[in-house]
């Protein structure tokens, strides 16, 4: 399943504060610009991760989550499914506590191995929708 209620609901109330949102740039015409907004008046610290490592919403950014000198709890993913796998074993790698990915963002393959790894897996669904619903 993409991403059951209660396993929502546990990624967005109990794992904690800090997101990093990678593919998220100063580029306002873009969803992770505007998601990453509502995840900060939901009060989320929401750490933007992009080649660019561009400050967005007051945020310093970074270009790799390995980058990210402090932990993130939860690793939201507005980049190509075809890439999505590679930043969700990263995510495994840094020691985060759940992968999110975006609407149309899916590898199913991805998925089971981020779940395997121990982490929260929401798949094919945006926060910004989901959270005000809590």
């Amino acid at each position: 399943m993409n991403g059951d209620p209660a396993t929502i609901r546990k990624i967005l109330t109990e794992l904690g504060d800090t997101w990093a949102v990678v593919g998220l740039s100063d580029n306002r015409d873009r969803a992770a610009y505007g998601v990453a907004r509502t995840l900060q008046r939901f009060g989320k610290r929401v750490v933007p991760v992009h080649p660019k490592a561009e400050t967005v919403h007051g945020e310093q950014g970074y270009a790799s989550l390995a980058e990210i000198p402090f932990k993130v709890d939860v690793v939201d993913v507005f980049v190509n499914s075809r890439l999505a796998g590679a930043v969700a074993d990263e995510a495994v790698a840094v020691g985060a506590d759940a992968v999110w990915f975006q609407l149309g963002v899916i590898d199913e393959a991805a998925c089971a191995r981020t779940r395997e790894a121990g982490l929260e897996m929401v798949m094919d669904r945006c926060p910004a929708i989901e959270i005000p619903a809590l």
